[in-house]
């Protein structure tokens, strides 16, 4: 009988976008591989992919439990339903070892391993406890962090700066691993028809594309985009944002008071996403907290001048003035001056597509993966 391995997350989205990677790697290696997370609700994801993700699942043998995680920390009930649900199927399985995700699986996850005796390895997608971040992450997220990681077997921490800060903590081993990956030779060999991908969304060869992708929330930030974007007053620049969430209406309502409802174009969820990095101009990425961005490293993989906030995981890939500009979070002046001046910029090197590249991960989750086993 196959050893079995859970792979826990908040959200299915987790899964989808960084997960399915590991699933592969931890099946090739010989183990049952069962997945965990909340399929019903809080996800990035549309209703439809979250079907197709169940059949993906479903083709790879992979059992999965639907756990009612809430994202927000605060939601205690409801998060002490999902450490019930995740302890129970942690005693029924008998697992290897439990691999969690995202704050909250990370905080369920640890504490429900160290009830069952259940080993414990950890990757944060980005501590919400950084440079310049509010005050209320650092009293709120950093002690959880902290002290959970005395429950943590490894930690995998995916920038520069979480991977320095993580090694103070206590967890038995930190790894620093670039981010998830992206398949680098996948995303070069996709080719698209620029003049006609751009009629199809209403675009002319002639118009400056700029392109955002990721959830429309908060933290991505695309109102300063907007905003700089009516500043800027020039009717042939067009706003791209990829992506879903409950900001929709109010980035729509936004872009029509400023009265460049024309140049903002929101396209929800996107399937040819890299058709769409393919046939813009610049991508401008103004988040205010990200671990290391998988739209950052397509777009710098598709070649494109990057305009992005300077926070931790951006300043990782963009080298200022070279391969990207870094600008303050909220400085809408600064967008408007980089984007003027983003045709200087050079394509990044193919070292920086090496280190991000999904065999260059792979290998290393694997190294970390056995490396850990053989100590169990």
């Amino acid at each position: 009988m196959k050893e079995k391995v859970l792979m826990l997350a908040s959200v299915a989205s987790m899964i989808d976008q960084f997960n399915i990677p590991n699933i592969k790697l931890l099946q090739n290696m010989g183990y049952e591989v069962h997945v965990a997370c909340n399929f019903e609700k809080g996800s990035s994801c549309s209703n439809e992919r979250v079907q197709t993700l169940k059949k993906i699942l479903e083709e790879l043998k992979v059992k999965y439990y639907q756990i009612d995680f809430e994202r927000n920390i605060l939601k205690i009930i409801n998060n002490i339903k999902a450490y019930k649900q995740v302890k129970k199927i942690l005693l029924e399985n008998k697992y290897k070892f439990l691999h969690c995700h995202s704050p909250i699986g990370g905080v369920v996850g640890r504490l429900a391993g160290y009830k069952t005796q259940t080993k414990v390895i950890y990757t944060a997608h980005g501590f919400h406890f950084f440079k310049g971040a509010p005050l209320i992450n650092w009293l709120l997220y950093y002690p959880i962090e902290k002290y959970l990681s005395k429950y943590t077997d490894v930690l995998i921490t995916i920038n520069k700066e979480d991977y320095k800060r993580a090694k103070t903590f206590h967890a038995k081993k930190v790894e620093y691993i670039p981010g998830v990956g992206i398949d680098v030779e996948k995303i070069r060999s996709i080719k698209v028809d620029k003049e006609a991908k751009r009629k199809e969304l209403g675009l002319t060869k002639e118009n400056i594309v700029l392109l955002s992708v990721g959830e429309l929330n908060k933290n991505k930030n695309h109102s300063i985009v907007i905003k700089a974007l009516a500043k800027i007053n020039n009717p042939n620049i067009y706003y791209l944002i990829c992506g879903q969430g409950k900001l929709k209406e109010e980035l729509i309502k936004l872009a029509k008071d400023l009265k460049i409802e024309k140049n903002v174009k929101l396209l929800g969820f996107r399937k040819d996403v890299y058709e769409i990095y393919k046939i813009s101009d610049i991508f401008i990425f103004p988040s205010k907290r990200e671990g290391l961005s998988v739209a950052l490293m397509e777009a710098i993989c598709c070649d494109l001048p990057i305009i992005c906030s300077n926070i931790r995981g951006n300043n990782d890939l963009v080298e200022n003035g070279k391969n990207g500009f870094l600008v303050k979070v909220i400085e809408k002046n600064e967008y408007i001056e980089k984007i003027k001046l983003s045709k200087n910029l050079e394509k990044s090197t193919e070292k920086i597509l090496a280190k991000i590249n999904i065999q260059n991960i792979e290998q290393k989750m694997i190294t970390i993966y056995a490396e850990f086993v053989e100590k169990i």
